[in-house]
């Protein structure tokens, strides 16, 4: 039974297993636990959703937004164990579920290493004339 939930203040047990899932993706490159930059990042989220497997969180997504004109899904992952089951497709749609609840309907990501086809099956698609940028101070 899997339990989709969406959290507001984490605890420090979700914190750890929100860590491994971000370092299990190659997304958390720090050394050493940062639980109050986790801490931040869920509650600076419009909204923040895990997927709990017999209490463990084996699946994660994130919406940042502005609370009014539009967001940005973010940090969508599943543990390898339980992919190709339907829970990444699941954690997007109650995603998109919540954000059009809130009055959001400008919905935008940015797609990395190949997974276009899995966002392109849930409606999305590429954004003609634009091309995602960072910059991020080294």
């Amino acid at each position: 039974m899997l339990d989709y939930s969406f959290i507001e203040q984490p605890a420090a047990d979700e914190i750890s297993q929100i860590t491994d899932l971000y370092r299990g993706e190659d997304w958390w490159k720090q050394e050493g636990d940062n639980p109050e930059m986790i801490r931040l990042i869920v509650t600076g989220s419009h909204c923040f959703l895990v997927v709990r497997h017999e209490g463990r969180i084996i699946g994660m997504g994130r919406a940042v937004s502005d609370g009014t004109s539009d967001a940005y899904l973010q940090d969508v992952t599943v543990v390898d164990f339980f992919r190709g089951k339907g829970i990444g497709t699941r954690i997007v749609d109650t995603l998109i579920g919540r954000l059009e609840r809130d009055g959001i309907h400008w919905i935008g990501l940015i797609a990395e290493r190949g997974s276009h086809p899995f966002y392109e099956r849930l409606g999305f698609s590429i954004m003609e004339n634009a091309v995602p940028m960072l910059r991020v101070k080294k």
